[in-house]
């Protein structure tokens, strides 16, 4: 399984428009990442079960979905140098 970031862009708020509920931000990944990886199973010719977790759902977030729609949130590329800064300040944890 390989890690994929993907952003709010307007390729996937018609898959929100469509879906029939509106899932929470964080949520909407984990369908996009199912949507995205079945085309890919059919192109290989695999029959997968393609399983996501759509664990909340997205009306305390209705402003901010309208907000983006209307253009004013813009996309944020957090600067690595911060996340540095706050991933050093987390404590040491043994993992064995």
């Amino acid at each position: 399984m390989d890690h994929v970031t993907y952003v709010l862009d307007e390729d996937r708020i018609p898959r929100a428009r469509t879906a029939g509920i509106v899932p929470a931000p964080e949520a909407c990944h984990a369908v996009a990442g199912a949507i995205d990886e079945a085309p890919r199973c059919r192109a290989e010719g695999t029959s997968r079960a393609i399983l996501f977790n759509l664990c909340g759902h997205g009306h305390f977030d209705m402003q901010a979905y309208l907000d983006y729609a209307a253009g004013h949130l813009q996309n944020y590329q957090y600067p690595d140098e911060e996340i540095a800064m706050a991933l050093a300040g987390l404590p040491s944890v043994d993992t064995d």
